[in-house]
């Protein structure tokens, strides 16, 4: 017996959009924001990697706390895409204030400005809004064989996003003039993005009714029950949890040594513009 469709072709399409949204934020910040800061606005690398360090602790908390705000939300909307919908105009407002530090104001401010910045844009508004992207391939359907669909859709989305981002970026930092002004440029163009294709992947699927995803036990009524308390005492008693967090940690080493890669080739190579073929070979070989 064949499982029930939920989504046509264009749901899905419209889905995986989502990660080019996501991917102008998380592509555009990570491999850039360093070089931009040192460069550009003059501060000590050093301090911004701690910043950073102590913005990442936040992070691990607001992920439990925003997976069981989704589960608990009721709306019209659903559970997951009122956070996934007005979560990137946050990101949005967060990614450009990163990279529209004014350069007239002290180091000391400007340290805060980031550290606020990142921190709200990290922590709080990305991760609301991609917990609850990722939450909707549960939400939209039953059929596993359309959530398998679904994330393949976010892959070439966010390959194809992230091989953009890099190749383009510097050269068209340049062209305005590489200076503050160009990056502000540059972030406010990727924002705009940004929000167009967040807002079409919200509104190219709908979620299910909740009676229908409880039916078959899709999905257990006594989750709504559990506490924050009780939630995170279950997670670090689970082994596979553990497992995940240290792969995790491994995966952000990796990223961060990789997305040093401009540093690389603006004072190793001495040619910032080695990045784009470096950032090409990169991908081709993963493919």
């Amino acid at each position: 017996m064949e499982e029930k469709t939920y989504l046509k072709w264009h749901n899905k399409v419209g889905y995986g959009s989502g990660d080019i949204a996501g991917n102008v934020v998380y592509a555009f910040l990570s491999s850039f924001v360093m070089i931009y800061l040192t460069n550009t606005i003059g501060l000590n690398s050093g301090i911004v990697g701690t910043l950073i360090a102590v913005s990442k602790l936040f992070d691990g908390i607001t992920d439990i706390f925003f997976g069981t705000m989704i589960d608990r939300t009721k709306s019209k909307m659903g559970k997951a895409r009122p956070w996934m919908f007005y979560g990137f105009f946050g990101c949005a407002i967060t990614l450009y204030g990163v990279f529209a530090i004014p350069t007239n104001m002290g180091k000391t401010a400007q340290y805060a400005w980031f550290f606020i910045c990142y921190t709200l844009l990290n922590a709080v508004f990305y991760t609301a809004n991609n917990i609850a992207y990722a939450a909707l391939t549960s939400l939209v359907t039953k059929n596993s064989k359309e959530r398998v669909q679904m994330g393949s859709f976010r892959f070439m989305f966010s390959f194809a996003t992230n091989l953009a981002i890099q190749s383009i970026t510097v050269g068209a930092v340049e062209l305005l003039g590489n200076g503050a002004a160009a990056w502000r440029i540059i972030a406010l163009i990727y924002c705009v993005i940004g929000i167009i294709t967040n807002t079409l992947a919200v509104f190219s699927v709908k979620e299910l009714p909740e009676e229908e995803l409880k039916s078959n036990g899709s999905m257990g009524i006594e989750d709504d029950k559990l506490s924050f308390k009780q939630t995170v005492k279950l997670l670090f008693e689970n082994k596979y949890f553990s497992m995940i967090c240290v792969i995790y940690i491994l995966q952000q080493l990796r990223a961060a040594m990789v997305n040093v890669g401009i540093f690389f080739m603006t004072y190793v190579l001495l040619n910032k513009n080695f990045e784009q073929p470096f950032y090409q070979l990169k991908y081709r070989s993963h493919n």
